[in-house]
């Protein structure tokens, strides 16, 4: 495959993974822990390398499950506590983030973790750090790694699927009839990490925040159905990482950064166009119910 079709490739993974994960995002009302997740898995990177020495391989993404985790255990408990479940996210993500930036600053040194990295990421790259797998010969790790990660979450979305859509729409339903909510949600707070961690070092921390809600919520605008949902979303996902890496090679400027504005793009297109809840129709229905 072209040095191009690699990074269209590997964002379209990203596209996939966040899109399908940004659907319960937003329906759990959710949304900020996205963004919170996506910056304090950086604490967990640079913990792990201070423990480990090693800025790659299954260390990183431990750590950064790790603090993923505890972003969301520690916005649950403050939210326990009485205070606002936003003012909670507000605090426990700039806090973990900028804890992460100080142990960068102080002990990393001059090993390459920094900010700049973490929030814009460096797709460019991707083509050339490769491994050899059989059968599948020369293959981009990231590459790997975002399939690896989307057939996770296939397979943990579609096993639980009943059990997804009912702690959504109807935590309490739910616990009436068995399913543990408190372990879905820890769960989903799993495949988050894994995903945003995934997608961290490859893209940055903007534009995995870009693909978790903002196809998702244009999927939102377009139908009601969950499983629409989550394909409209996976595929606005796909559309924004190649309609942006055209943008960027138009505009000769970040690749990552022009990926996150296509799905804005697309945003704009459901909110003004959907038949549904769109901008146009709600000026053209008061005029078809007039006219019937």
């Amino acid at each position: 495959m072209s040095y191009e079709g690699w990074i269209i490739l590997t964002a379209s993974l990203v596209g996939l993974s966040c899109g399908i994960m940004g659907v319960f995002l937003i329906l759990r009302r959710m949304a900020m822990m996205a963004d919170a997740i996506s910056h304090t898995v950086l604490l967990g990177i640079v913990s792990a390398y201070l423990i480990t020495k090693e800025l790659s391989g299954i260390y990183m993404l431990i750590g950064a499950i790790i603090a993923g985790l505890l972003t969301a255990l520690l916005v649950q408990w403050f939210h326990s506590l009485g205070v606002q479940q936003d003012a909670s996210i507000g605090v426990v993500f700039t806090t973990l983030f900028a804890l992460g930036v100080i142990l960068i600053a102080t002990k990393v040194g001059n090993v390459h973790l920094d900010v700049q990295h973490a929030l814009m990421g460096e797709i460019t790259f991707v083509p050339w750090h490769t491994i050899e797998l059989p059968l599948l010969g020369e293959i981009p790790q990231a590459t790997f790694t975002l399939i690896l990660v989307l057939l996770v979450v296939l397979v943990v979305i579609l096993a639980f699927y009943k059990e997804w859509k009912i702690t959504t729409f109807d935590a309490a339903l739910a616990a009436s009839i068995g399913i543990p909510v408190i372990g879905m949600h820890y769960l989903f707070m799993t495949l988050v990490s894994i995903t945003t961690v995934a997608s961290f070092d490859a893209v940055g921390a903007i534009m995995v925040v870009a693909m978790l809600i903002t196809p998702a919520a244009a999927a939102y605008l377009w139908t009601d159905r969950l499983l629409v949902m989550l394909s409209l979303s996976a595929s606005f996902g796909v559309i924004s990482a190649i309609g942006g890496y055209y943008i960027a090679v138009w505009l000769d400027t970040s690749i990552s950064g022009s990926m996150a504005f296509a799905t804005g793009i697309i945003f704009l297109i459901s909110f003004i166009g959907s038949p549904t809840h769109g901008l146009l129709s709600r000026f053209v229905k008061p005029f078809t119910t007039q006219s019937m």
